[in-house]
């Protein structure tokens, strides 16, 4: 059994760290966007060093303590928050945000877990290269946590997940051991592959104290468009041709439904759309191409014959930075909306490409069986990641239909389950998904997954209760 984080316990903290190392935890290290949940914690730990992570791990293992690591906070499923059980400390790498170097010829930076991810791409810009991860919290998520938790974002189609970006780890183990992987090398055959282990495993078995990340070249130029297209299986459709047309110079590609438009205008008027009426569908297309290649005249010829095809019925294509930059806003302000409006229940999934129009169809119906609700559909279509949420009548009370969360939360997990897809595609499981996780998961899996954190963590000191209960 764990135990409580007690006076005695930060008095060797204290001693063990540098100056301003334990502070009282402010209210914002304790909260998480949705407001689902309040944290609890004897004390917030801001080590500078590796070497104090480690001594912290050392002395909470011997306690017995738990330990919760928080990156920016931004995390969607409460893996940076712990509601209850004995009290925890919080351990925050914010003071270890170095950009310790970085190697334009080998595509190479590597940055420490507290380094912001605005930071780390000014930092590749400033080499000439690009770090391709980009979501919508990069202005506050930190490395660590966006390592712990796989992070996704809207580049996953071309460059893939936060781990496809990792060379190799600096990492606490919980027992105080410090693993020196912070290697560069694309091949490395030396038997299991930690690195892939702690990625992803959202701070249960480990510390990520810093990583060595894989850059990518800079795109000569860019063009972004909006499309119009019938339905979601015409969008796909589209998808295939833009990729045979362009193959892999197509950086994103995202599924807009109508109801997004309308809550941006019932929200957030400023935010600049595309078209007076909102269409059903649409989809934000965006490219980066080589020297001497005209994103314009890529997009145009992706359109001509998309119309020809029956694949879109409108479009628009961005003529300037700004356009771009009007384009983005809009796709990365739906969250914000949707927030304002208040979900009933929110789901981050992901399908095989060739089912999601069909779970969409399917999952409308259901919703629209269980009463009147409203379905905001939209995500990263290029990778099968969907964020299907639903949201009380227009005009209705804040808090209408909460009471049906549960029930509207199983109903489309099933159906991602059913047809073979996952309930949790870029947030991770964290704390609200852990019973998703016990029961959608393979039985082989969990076993393996609970057998790995006990043999890493048998005190369980690491962020308890967040992925296995």
């Amino acid at each position: 059994m764990l135990a409580d984080a007690d006076d005695a316990l930060l008095d060797r903290l204290r001693a063990a760290l540098s100056e301003g190392g334990v502070t009282a935890p402010e209210p914002r290290y304790l909260e998480e966007p949705r407001g689902l949940w309040q944290g609890r914690a004897a004390a917030v730990l801001r080590p500078r060093s590796v070497e104090e992570v480690a001594e912290i791990l050392r002395i909470c293992g011997a306690a017995r303590v738990g330990v919760v690591p928080y990156g920016g906070g931004t995390g969607l499923v409460g893996g940076q928050v712990s509601p209850d059980g004995p009290l925890p400390v919080l351990l925050s790498l914010e003071r270890m945000n170095a950009i310790r170097a970085v190697y334009p010829d080998e595509n190479v930076l590597v940055a420490e877990a507290g380094a912001i991810l605005v930071e780390v791409q000014q930092a590749a810009e400033a080499a000439d290269r690009l770090f391709p991860l980009s979501l919508a919290s990069e202005g506050s998520a930190r490395i660590g946590g966006l390592l712990g938790t796989n992070a996704g974002g809207t580049g996953v189609l071309r460059y893939g997940n936060a781990r496809d970006m990792v060379l190799g780890l600096e990492a606490v183990l919980p027992d105080g051991t410090i693993w020196h992987g912070l290697k560069r090398l694309r091949k490395d055959n030396t038997g299991y592959d930690l690195r892939h282990l702690l990625v992803g495993a959202e701070g249960t078995l480990g510390v990520i104290t810093a990583a060595a990340l894989r850059l990518s070249p800079r795109p000569a130029g860019e063009g972004t468009a909006m499309m119009v297209v019938p339905g979601p299986a015409e969008a796909l459709r589209l998808l295939a041709l833009a990729r045979d047309r362009l193959g892999e110079a197509i950086s994103a590609f995202e599924l807009i439904a109508g109801q997004s438009f309308d809550f941006l205008a019932e929200t957030m008027p400023e935010v600049r759309r595309p078209w007076t009426e909102a269409p059903a569908w649409s989809v934000l297309i965006d490219i980066g191409l080589a020297q001497g290649l005209d994103p314009a005249a890529a997009l145009e010829g992706l359109f001509e014959q998309a119309l020809e095809a029956g694949l879109v019925e409108d479009g628009v294509i961005a003529r300037s930075e700004a356009q771009r930059a009007e384009f983005w806003t809009l796709r990365e302000s739906i969250p914000l909306a949707n927030r304002e409006v208040g979900a009933v229940s929110s789901h981050d999934v992901s399908l095989p490409l060739g089912a999601v129009a069909e779970f969409i169809a399917r999952g409308d119906a259901i919703i629209a069986g269980m009463g009147e609700f409203r379905v905001n559909c939209f995500g990263h279509l290029g990778d099968g990641n969907l964020h299907y949420n639903v949201y009380p009548p227009k005009g209705a009370a804040p808090g209408t239909g909460k009471d049906r969360a549960a029930e509207v939360k199983r109903a489309v997990h099933d159906l991602v389950h059913e047809m073979g897809g996952s309930v949790s595609a870029e947030h991770g499981i964290g704390r609200a998904k852990t019973g998703d996780l016990e029961r959608y998961g393979d039985p082989a899996k969990l076993a393996a997954m609970r057998a790995i954190k006990a043999a890493l963590d048998p005190a369980g000191i690491m962020n308890p209760g967040a992925v296995l209960r």
